[in-house]
């Protein structure tokens, strides 16, 4: 009776923990700018990365730190991985779970690079990481790697 009630609780717990992970979610350019356009009152950083990207890994934790230490602040932070669409089971989910990520994590959704690229900023030269601010009509877009202090400057020149 003991290991039967053991692997009950041993399983609710897989499943209750499973419940709350971090949903990755596939997202589209016109969604993404969608999602923007209706929160005009928002703050948005959206980071581009991939699993792949050893400057992304380094500086997810500041984007982490910012929406965290900001969240009196109307300030969403999205994370949009540029991974395959086939890795988002393999690879893109158990990252963001082994991780803990707790901001909205995307998985671009587009099959042409070159045409979502020029679509985020017409300067955007295709590496990463990338960062999108935009707060009302301001837009800046920075095609680099962040500490956190250079982060949370960019976001309080908005």
């Amino acid at each position: 009776m003991k290991i039967k009630s053991f692997l009950y609780i041993f399983l609710f717990s897989i499943f209750s923990v499973s419940g709350f992970s971090q949903n990755v979610k596939l997202l589209t350019i016109d969604q993404l700018n969608e999602r923007i356009q209706n929160g005009k009152d928002s703050t948005y950083v959206v980071n581009f990365w991939a699993t792949w990207c050893a400057p992304c890994i380094k500086e997810l934790p500041y984007f982490e730190k910012l929406s965290a230490e900001n969240k009196s602040d109307k300030l969403a932070v999205l994370l949009v991985s540029l991974d395959f669409k086939s890795k988002l089971t393999s690879n893109v989910i158990p990252f963001v779970k082994k991780k803990n990520l707790k901001s909205q994590v995307f998985l671009l959704n587009e099959s042409s690079p070159q045409e979502f690229i020029d679509r985020i900023d017409p300067s955007w030269s295709g590496s990463i990481p990338a960062t999108l601010f935009i707060k009302g009509d301001k837009r800046k877009f920075v095609e680099s790697e962040f500490t956190y202090e250079q982060l949370i400057t960019e976001y309080k020149k908005l």
